[in-house]
């Protein structure tokens, strides 16, 4: 993968790298002592492994309380979590360090990039076959992403997002912040003929060669607009699974502003309209097994020009 995509490159002489925490199945003192067990048997999906992706930047306050969460969860396929320090200037790396899980890969940026350029050096760095982003300040629920993985590992669908539903299960600190999700949200289905009900929610499960297919291009929180914005605009739609969200407020250490939703306006408006140069790998319909359920979706590139049609039927003209 670092082969092919320009932004997956080695760090510079003297820079930190990554950090692959050595094995260890008990830590005392932490979430038990034990890390996470699969739930059910593994076996069941031996394909399917999920890489967890945490981008984090000055999260003293939580950093610990999320990657233990996040661990102790059980899942029902094999895992990994790979936190990408945004060159913090607290005590998050420190903290980091003193951590030692099996299934833990930590690496660092010496500088301050932006989350969407640790997110996609989190990419790099997965070697699951599907991966979700999950925010180290604990405004979402790692109870929820075992959940979105079954419609997957069903082979219902092979994008999953977990939604925000407005009113249920969600504490806001801000109707400014709400309303922009929704004004963005509303700008996105007009733009690309969709209806999805959160574009910015953090829980986006994707296939890895899906999201590395993907001509993407920002560093900052316009990644996750690009992100949405590339996949409907190549005829993906997600299926949606609603999940918990506990905003925080800025004297708390949230750090979007108003400025970045203008970004993610423009990028929006910026990725309907480009000529993109390149296809991404949609998945096909599911197909009924032999006994009634339906097999895992499989992968096949599809050509930009491909119509609806075409897609669904795997002829292209």
């Amino acid at each position: 993968m670092c082969a092919i995509e320009p932004w997956c490159v080695p760090p510079a002489q003297g820079m930190s790298g990554v950090v692959p925490v050595p094995h260890r199945t008990r830590s005392p003192g932490r979430i038990g002592g034990t890390e996470a067990t699969l739930a059910g048997d593994a076996a069941d999906h031996p394909g399917v492994k999920l890489s967890i992706l945490m981008p984090v930047f000055n999260e003293e306050r939580t950093i610990v309380r999320a990657v233990e969460e996040v661990l102790r969860t059980p899942y029902p396929c094999d895992f990994e979590v790979i936190v990408v320090d945004d060159g913090s200037t607290d005590a998050t790396e420190v903290l980091l360090a003193e951590m030692r899980y099996d299934r833990l890969v930590v690496h660092r940026h010496r500088e301050n990039r932006g989350k969407g350029a640790a997110l996609r050096r989190a990419v790099s760095l997965a070697r699951g076959s599907h991966v979700v982003p999950f925010d180290a300040d604990l405004e979402y629920a790692a109870e929820d992403i075992p959940r979105m993985l079954d419609p997957v590992l069903k082979g219902r669908c092979a994008v999953v997002y977990g939604v925000r539903m407005f009113g249920f299960n969600t504490v806001y600190h801000s109707l400014r912040y709400a309303m922009g999700n929704r004004f963005l949200t509303r700008l996105a289905n007009v733009l690309f003929d969709a209806c999805i009900s959160d574009l910015h929610t953090c829980l986006k499960l994707i296939p890895l060669p899906m999201l590395t297919a993907l001509d993407l291009t920002e560093e900052r929180f316009g990644l996750d607009t690009e992100v949405t914005a590339l996949l409907l605009r190549n005829g993906v739609r997600p299926f949606e699974v609603p999940v918990s969200y506990y905003s925080r407020s800025h004297a708390q250490g949230k750090k979007i502003k108003t400025h970045d939703a203008l970004v993610c306006a423009w990028v929006l408006v910026k990725v309907r309209f480009r000529r993109l140069r390149t296809s991404v790998t949609l998945p096909q319909e599911p197909a009924a097994g032999p006994d009634g359920p339906p097999r895992p979706a499989t992968l096949r590139p599809v050509k930009l020009g491909e119509s609806a049609d075409e897609i669904t039927t795997g002829k292209a003209s």
